[in-house]
């Protein structure tokens, strides 16, 4: 039986002394503003672009620290900085979001990517918690609102698919929303909070989620429902699945709907027996609902975000459940991803293996790898295992 003093204390030791130190040291350009994200295995630079995307989760990373686990100078210190970044150069003056910018500030990528608003979102909403800086919460606000009316479209004129062929929605954006509309509680009026949440859990739970296919979670279906017989219509990201489970975890929690959660737990299981490698462990990235092959090369590659936000809906699904098969699951998925994505060596963690499990790239942050899921998953996990040994 796991010891769950214990091993909170692992993931607390691990977050405070090894990660967050890591992207305090070498993430900060003390120069222009705003994070390097591209850090090789000692935490050197490889490359200076900055992805909208990894400025604001680590913006949201240091404000989250601060406002949950201790009011530690050098963290507000670290968000500030990055934030201000963000305001000054992240979006065309409209809070129309780039993807990416130079190293000074300069636009690369134009604001065709939904996530890059929701991130801002997540950032500036955390960082007016932290700060009680009102400008920095009007932000969060008028960027959401931004993103609601992009709903339907969530590319705009930067959409590349042809209209009126095949009109696909996206798992995406409803399943972010789920834990965007969390984050930015304390901004949004009561009515408009129960609408959303609403939208969001139908959306997940009722669209997304399909019974013809055992239980699991579909990346996109057509516009009016149904699935989709095509590449991206029998895609399947069990990381997806899995990380929604526990935004929804979070929401029946919210709207005290405990049928809800024991269907986002069944979920979480079911997703992880489907998506888990028997031959050698590890969760798939990409598959085909049909077993055909995924056009995603990287399909069994094994990522570290991926193992991180199983580990928190394991552990949730274990707290408000008492699963026993959350906790036989989260000691196999824990063991597996401490044993491979921990670096032995240098501070951070490896983001990807191989199928065999082996260190693909020896970088500890790049275009998609940030300050995020592993530090996320780190505080998530203690922070429940420390509760569970509280009796909570």
């Amino acid at each position: 039986m796991i010891k769950f003093r214990n091993v909170s204390l692992q993931y607390k030791d691990e977050l405070l002394n090894n990660i967050i130190p890591f992207w305090l040291l070498h993430s900060q350009d003390n120069e222009f503003g705003g994070y390097f994200t591209c850090l090789d295995r000692q935490g050197n630079v490889f490359d200076t672009d900055k992805f909208i995307w990894l400025q604001a989760r680590q913006v949201w990373m240091f404000s989250m620290l601060y406002n949950n686990v201790e009011k530690r100078k050098e963290w507000l210190e670290c968000a500030i900085q990055g934030g201000e970044f963000l305001k000054k150069f992240g979006h065309d003056g409209n809070l129309n979001w780039y993807f990416s910018l130079t190293r000074e500030g300069k636009p690369i990528i134009e604001p065709y990517n939904i996530f890059s608003y929701t991130f801002a979102t997540m950032a500036f909403g955390q960082l007016s918690k932290a700060t009680g800086n009102k400008e920095y919460a009007d932000i969060a606000k008028k960027t959401f609102d931004i993103i609601l009316k992009k709903r339907i479209n969530p590319k705009g004129k930067w959409n590349k698919a042809f209209p009126g062929t095949r009109n696909l929605k996206s798992f995406s954006l409803p399943m972010i929303l789920c834990n965007l509309s969390l984050e930015i509680e304390h901004l949004l009026d009561n009515e408009f909070m129960e609408t959303t949440i609403k939208e969001c859990i139908h959306e997940v739970m009722d669209v997304f989620l399909r019974p013809e296919l055992g239980g699991l979670i579909v990346e996109n279906v057509n516009e009016d429902g149904s699935l989709s017989d095509s590449f991206d219509g029998r895609l399947m990201n069990p990381g997806h699945a899995i990380e929604a489970m526990w935004f929804i975890m979070d929401l029946g929690k919210r709207t005290n709907r405990p049928e809800l959660i024991i269907k986002a737990v069944e979920t979480t299981l079911k997703t992880l027996e489907y998506g888990w490698d028997k031959e050698h462990e590890g969760i798939f990235y990409f598959m085909d609902r049909k077993g055909f092959p995924p056009q995603q090369l990287e399909w069994d590659q094994k990522l570290w975000w991926v193992h991180m936000e199983t580990l928190i809906s394991l552990l949730k699904g274990y707290q408000l459940t008492g699963s026993q098969d959350c906790l036989d699951w989260f000691e196999k998925v824990h063991e597996y991803t401490w044993k491979h994505f921990k670096d032995p060596q240098y501070p951070e963690w490896w983001g990807y293996l191989n199928r065999q499990g082996e260190v693909l790239l020896e970088l500890k942050g790049g275009k998609w790898k940030g300050c995020f899921h592993v530090p996320r998953g780190l505080y998530q996990c203690w922070k429940i295992m420390e509760n569970i040994d509280a009796g909570k």
